[in-house]
């Protein structure tokens, strides 16, 4: 028997790890694109996790037009009924047809669910996904299971922590 919570059966991921997957992504997508040689016309980053993966995308494809869509699903570790708070530029989108959509992960797929709606035709992209969700992303880097919680590099801070035993010698 555990005393530990269910979200603490972690993953933790640092800037260097991040950014390391962030440009395997990137490196699975070039050249898959609709473009001419295989070019992506935009990213889209799903705000706020997104936005790291996609700056990173975008600077490793040399992609030049980048925007957001806001989504808001989860209160602190709790997940709701997502809402698009803040949409990307239509002109610039259209119906998602050469676009990148990039987000850290994919949990349940509720998310990219409303996404999908808003742009159907943009390539669905996340750094990690969860079996639930993983029918709603086109491409990804790594899988983990649907009961870990992945620990972000901008969710936490250094500091010491207890062993799980319980002992410090």
């Amino acid at each position: 028997m555990t005393d530990r919570l269910p979200h603490e059966k972690g993953f933790h991921v640092s800037w260097d790890q991040l950014h390391r997957d962030a440009r395997a992504l990137a490196w699975r997508l070039q050249g898959q694109g609709p473009g001419e040689d295989g070019a992506w016309k935009a990213v889209v980053a799903i705000t706020r996790g997104g936005m790291a993966p996609a700056m990173i995308i975008a600077r490793e494809l040399d992609i030049r037009m980048v925007d957001t869509i806001s989504v808001k699903s989860y209160h602190h570790q709790t997940q709701s009924e997502p809402q698009v708070i803040k949409s990307p530029n239509a002109d610039l989108v259209g119906d998602g047809e050469g676009v990148l959509v990039i987000d850290d992960l994919v949990d349940t797929g509720k998310t990219l669910e409303v996404v999908r709606k808003h742009m159907p035709k943009a390539h669905v992209a996340t750094v990690y996904a969860k079996p639930m969700g993983k029918p709603q992303v086109n491409s990804y880097i790594t899988e983990v299971s649907q009961d870990t919680w992945i620990f972000f590099p901008w969710d936490m801070a250094l500091q010491y922590v207890k062993p799980y035993t319980g002992k410090d010698d």
